[in-house]
């Protein structure tokens, strides 16, 4: 009978998926009362938070497959890696006039991301190991 208990990956992924689908739908639906609040355009709002959405949708799909595919993950960290490249580019660009709290939300979604990031790898990596380790006993 195979294993149905979600891998440390598999969880992880979940919760990514989760909180991108979340973060996606609020962008999207909330991008002009959010756009006076963070100073930042409505059409970046809804625009990020319409990207969110169809990379949920692939993020539930790795969580869900028995064997998660290491490329996929692989390309959502640097996926990931180039989201919060972006969000500290668009701070320092010029491009746009944060409030404080628009710049604290830029920040903190980046680090957000940044940590999915860190986690997903560091998960691929462990899982790649003991893969390793039951194929050498």
């Amino acid at each position: 009978m195979p294993n149905s208990t979600p891998s440390p990956l598999q969880r992880i992924l979940a919760a990514d998926a989760a909180l991108c689908a979340i973060a996606g739908l609020a962008l999207v639906a909330g991008a002009g009362l959010a756009a006076g609040l963070l100073g930042l355009p409505p059409g970046l709002l809804r625009g990020a938070g319409l990207a969110l959405l169809p990379v949920a949708g692939f993020v539930a799909w790795l969580a869900r497959q028995p064997a998660t595919p290491r490329r996929g993950v692989e390309l959502l960290v640097a996926l990931n890696l180039a989201w919060v490249a972006a969000s500290l580019l668009l701070l320092v660009s010029g491009w746009v006039s944060p409030t404080g709290l628009g710049t604290a939300f830029v920040l903190a979604q980046a680090a957000l991301v940044a940590a999915f990031a860190a986690m997903e790898a560091g998960a691929l990596r462990r899982t790649a190991t003991a893969t390793l380790s039951s194929r050498a006993t």
